[in-house]
């Protein structure tokens, strides 16, 4: 591709060069369709994430200008699809929830949830972690921990009651 007299002068070259070039179509496409690009606010944010990163990577292992090209398409195919499907989510609630999960309640006012654990598959054990990593000291100032869309734990906790709002959309399998 830039140097076919030497393989290994031309094997570092293409992986040099190919990864800037595609680092910057990345940052063209996310300067093009925004910051929410790379986000996680929801699952497909996630994948979408995912993907580029081993869109970038096969960039950067391309032996030729046509698969270089082909995977720049594929690029640009992932940010028109998450562009229009984050239109169709805003204009549609039926859109909306069969394409995203409902977060779920795991931890409610200082009670762990077994049923949402069981239902999530996540462990006691990583519950707990989670309530580590959020300085929480005590079951009992824990209003609610939320398993989100993204896999991420988040963890209400003090002395107050959590706004109704805060937990609106979010299932609670303690409920059923």
């Amino acid at each position: 591709m830039f140097f076919p007299s030497d393989p290994v002068i031309d094997a570092i070259a293409r992986g040099l060069l190919l990864s800037i070039i595609a680092m910057v179509w990345v940052v063209l496409l996310i300067r093009t369709n925004g910051l929410r690009s790379l986000s996680k606010m929801t699952n497909f944010d996630f994948v979408m994430t995912v993907a580029l990163g081993s869109l970038v990577a096969g960039a950067s292992q391309a032996s030729d200008w046509p698969t270089l090209a082909q995977v720049g398409a594929a690029m640009l195919a992932l940010f028109v699809f998450q562009n229009i499907s984050s239109r169709l989510r805003k204009s549609s609630d039926k859109i909306e929830s069969a394409m995203q999960n409902d977060p779920v309640l795991l931890m409610k006012d200082g009670k762990i949830c077994h049923e949402a654990l069981k239902a999530e598959r996540v462990a006691q054990s990583d519950l707990i972690a989670k309530l580590r990593e959020a300085n929480a000291l005590e079951f009992s100032k824990i209003r609610a921990v939320v398993l989100e869309t993204t896999g991420d734990v988040s963890v209400l906790h003090g002395d107050t009651e959590v706004d109704t709002r805060l937990t609106e959309n979010v299932r609670d399998l303690s409920q059923k």
